[in-house]
């Protein structure tokens, strides 16, 4: 730990002459300024889709369980007077912040998408459904399904718990897939990062052997080397992570009628932040590649 102190004190002492013994210029250069921000343009999506999966499976858990539907199947004579029943249980149920029967137009409208928008409801037995929207407390749906099987032979409750399950299990994985992508790119930028250093390490062999001769230590010689990739990485992942974020900003936005998954990528309030960190994040994964692959390669100069 005291090693890395002192090599971040030495890192932002600048020094000209130590930074000479890196080419400024050449494939290195290009190599790691085109990684780190190819990285940081990635890093930025995959952190706006795990964000926007995080805000589905809050949004879906919570609005599910908000909300149930009642299902009474019943003869035709005898349907309306159980809507009622049903309808007046509800009334005094705790818990319950409305509750309405849906209209003939509302239950077409649910069965279009399957059967088409000319379904005559009075065709087909089609249950009548009432929704329930609860309150912030919640209703007790084990006593309402005990009240409705007595006095409503023919209701159903569905609290929608098998609905809501999978769907917010299925948006919590698609966020863990999301920093699960974080942690590969930087990874990746590592990886580039420490070729683009060992490559450059093996250029300047010659370089190198010059510099023991006149006195100079490895570990000048490392930070010259950590130093140049170091800034190189900063300033690659500062432009893609501007990148980034323009083409985030670019995204379909939509509003109720499209309030899809693809139109909700993006970040909201505080969360444009975020991407502010992986600049330094990258610099910093530069920073121990390049020390690591430094001390590697001049250890087998020697």
């Amino acid at each position: 730990m005291k090693g890395v102190r002192h090599s971040l004190r030495r890192l932002l002492a600048h020094d000209g002459q130590a930074d000479r013994v890196v080419p400024p210029s050449g494939f290195t250069a290009q190599l790691t300024l085109f990684a780190a921000g190819a990285m940081a343009f990635l890093a930025v999506f995959a952190l706006a889709l795990s964000l926007a999966s995080g805000r589905l499976a809050q949004r879906w858990g919570d609005e599910l369980a908000r909300s149930a539907t009642i299902r009474i199947t019943a003869p035709e004579d005898q349907q309306q007077a159980q809507t009622d029943a049903a309808l007046r249980i509800l009334q005094t149920t705790g818990g319950v912040a409305t509750a309405r029967a849906l209209s003939d137009e509302e239950q077409q409208a649910l069965l279009a998408p399957w059967f088409g928008a000319q379904l005559a409801l009075d065709s087909l037995p089609v249950p009548q459904l009432i929704e329930v929207i609860e309150t912030a407390d919640g209703m007790d749906t084990a006593g309402l399904r005990l009240r409705l099987a007595a006095e409503v032979p023919g209701a159903v409750l569905d609290d929608h718990s098998r609905w809501r399950a999978p769907l917010v299990r299925a948006a919590s994985r698609l966020r863990m897939l999301g920093w699960v992508a974080i942690v590969l790119i930087g990874a990746v930028t590592a990886v580039m990062v420490t070729l683009a250093a060992n490559a450059a390490l093996s250029a300047n062999a010659q370089v190198i052997a010059v510099l023991r001769l006149v006195g100079a230590t490895d570990d000048y010689i490392a930070q010259a080397f950590i130093r140049r990739f170091t800034i190189r990485a900063l300033i690659g992942a500062a432009i893609g992570m501007v990148l980034g974020m323009v083409a985030v900003t670019l995204l379909p936005r939509g509003g109720d009628e499209a309030a899809s998954f693809l139109t909700g990528l993006g970040f909201q309030g505080w969360h444009w932040l975020l991407p502010l960190v992986l600049p330094p994040l990258a610099a910093l994964v530069a920073f121990a590649a390049t020390r690591t692959a430094a001390r590697r390669t001049l250890g087998e100069l020697t």
